[in-house]
């Protein structure tokens, strides 16, 4: 009876290994690694590769996209930044200035907001100081606020957030805020939602309409907007790890509290922050902004400031800009390289860089977090153990919670910091966000933040993971294996 389905579904088999195949910018691991799910698993690999399998976001869709990044104004400050980066750092700029085509821009003033104790025993401090700050600024607005975040909860700091924006848009600043509709599902059918709305405040749920199949999404159905930036006046931007919530995050309490970095920035950079945040509205809205992000009168510059550049990824931008990005930054180390990062699924780009950095000399380290909140992602992060060990990579492992932040730092010179996390799910699938930071001053901030988590961290050792079970390692690295179909 079944017989003469067996044909028709060896073609649907044969198709999918096809697409799967010449789909472009995609690693030769994934290819191998979705051939194998479709033709071992019977119509259950060709679903699977439907829902998964490809960072679709549809055909209107993109060319908004594209469209919104042609007609915003890119800021064009780079002249005033050539001369003050040191030759080491030059090359990483030129790299990251590739992605969206905005260059380095001197005379910043970047602030590392959070609890001024070096020790760092108290996290929570961190971001509820930063979210103190972001209000303190919304209530002394006087142009336009805009707000993105991945996920915005209605509780304390949310709460927060939301009351000052809505404040602000009563007194007639124009305050446009943009979430996930994914990771802020619960926020936007919530009464905030509704309060911000009705006090006149432009909302946005971004991918709410990727293409679907029934309920379905096709493509990634958890493709994503993560990025994290907010821009005040055209002067002053915030950007970093931190997500407009509690550090006990109520969603998943048992692994709070969640640990962050986050920045202040005020100079040129802000209007770089402006662009990125525009590119994304005007897609979606089509309203008329285009111009703002280099609007006069120009930016003001502080002297000495920090050299800073800031870069966004997405389904629009090169494959494997992101990637690039960290393994640029891994080879631009000469002595010292520290990394933190919740969530560790490299490509072999970022794996093979990590694993040459102390072979060439230098000082490499890595921080994760403990506890991680991905089952998946902590057993195919600890995959990887072994072979960083081998290699001299110093691995510690954070206990104080989530380790959230997403920063590294060169030479005590350079700090790269944002929304981007060194997995697969960052560097190929989601909307992310980055700042490039060369200054001692604020290099040194990061670095004294990073220090403070290795200070309460557990030191791995290549002994102990050798040590592990047979059936520990049997599963990591089988988690590992699907890395690249994650």
């Amino acid at each position: 009876m079944l017989a003469w389905l067996e044909l028709p579904l060896f073609f649907v088999h044969l198709m999918a290994v096809a697409r799967a195949i010449t789909r472009a910018n995609r690693e030769p691991a994934a290819r191998v690694a979705w051939v194998a799910v479709i033709m071992f698993l019977p119509l259950l690999g060709v679903v699977a590769y439907l829902l998964l399998g490809e960072t679709n976001i549809g055909r209107e869709r993109l060319r908004r996209l594209k469209a919104a990044e042609d007609r915003v104004t890119r800021p064009d400050e780079t002249s005033h930044a050539t001369d003050a980066i040191a030759p080491e750092a030059a090359a990483q700029f030129d790299l990251c200035g590739s992605i969206n085509g905005l260059g380095p821009v001197s005379g910043n003033r970047i602030a590392l907001l959070g609890n001024p104790d070096a020790s760092n025993t108290h996290p929570t401090l961190d971001s509820d100081s930063a979210i103190d700050a972001l209000v303190q600024d919304i209530e002394r607005a006087t142009e336009h606020v805009h707000i993105g975040f991945y996920i915005w909860l209605d509780d304390g700091n949310g709460g927060k957030v939301a009351d000052a924006v809505a404040a602000a848009s009563r007194r007639g600043v124009h305050c446009r805020v943009m979430v996930d509709a994914l990771g802020s599902r619960g926020f936007i059918r919530g009464k905030r939602w509704r309060q911000l709305r009705g006090a006149g405040v432009s909302l946005v749920a971004t991918l709410n309409d990727i293409p679907r199949l029934g309920h379905l999404a096709v493509g990634r159905l958890d493709l994503r907007n993560h990025r994290k930036l907010v821009i005040i006046d055209n002067s002053i931007a915030y950007c970093g790890s931190q997500n407009c919530a509690d550090p006990e995050f109520r969603i998943k309490a048992k692994y709070a509290p969640w640990v962050d970095i986050f920045f202040r920035c005020e100079g040129p950079v802000v209007r770089q922050a402006q662009y990125l945040f525009l590119c994304t509205w005007t897609a979606e809205t089509g309203d008329p902004l285009e111009g703002l992000a280099a609007a006069q009168p120009a930016p003001q510059r502080f002297e000495p400031g920090a050299v800073a550049q800031m870069y966004g990824t997405g389904p629009t931008t090169p494959g494997n800009a992101m990637s690039d990005s960290f393994v640029g930054a891994v080879y631009a180390a000469r002595k010292e390289l520290v990394i933190t990062t919740p969530y560790f699924v490299p490509d072999e780009a970022v794996l093979r860089a990590l694993c040459a950095a102390p072979r060439r000399g230098v000082a490499t380290t890595i921080v994760f977090p403990e506890r991680n909140d991905s089952w998946l992602v902590g057993n195919s992060s600890r995959s990887c153990y072994a072979d960083l060990l081998v290699n001299g990579v110093d691995i510690y492992e954070y206990s104080l919670g989530l380790l959230h932040t997403k920063s590294i730092t060169i030479d005590g010179k350079i700090a790269l910091v944002g929304s981007a996390n060194m997995d697969r799910r960052s560097m190929q699938l989601n909307f992310e966000n980055n700042m490039l930071v060369a200054d001692e001053v604020v290099a040194a901030a990061v670095r004294a933040r990073q220090q403070s988590y290795l200070g309460v961290s557990r030191p791995i050792a290549l002994a102990t993971v050798k040590a592990w079970p047979f059936h520990k390692r049997l599963v990591q690295n089988a988690v590992g294996m699907t890395a690249p179909v994650l």
